[in-house]
């Protein structure tokens, strides 16, 4: 493993950082390791939006809603309105 020493950090960020860890119930250096892993090697979805957002709410049960038709109406002539 390789070892890397962030200078120059402001005292907000660090403290952020060390909130969120305790949030996870994680050290600092896990949860910066975390981080750095999650914004270097993003996942690539293995399915597609859809997909994803359908089973996320899947539990919630779905809702047919009608299909709206327009009424039947002939077509119109265009050559004959343009006044030729």
């Amino acid at each position: 493993m390789a070892t890397i020493m962030i200078r120059n950090l402001d005292e907000t960020t660090k403290t952020n950082l060390r909130l969120q860890a305790a949030r996870h119930g994680l050290s600092m250096e896990e949860e910066a390791r975390r981080l750095l892993r999650k914004a270097v090697n993003p996942a690539t979805p293995s399915e597609g939006l859809g997909t994803r957002l359908q089973r996320r709410f899947a539990a919630l049960g779905g809702v047919e809603l009608p299909r709206h038709r327009l009424p039947d109406r002939p077509l119109p002539n265009l050559i004959e309105a343009d006044g030729q």
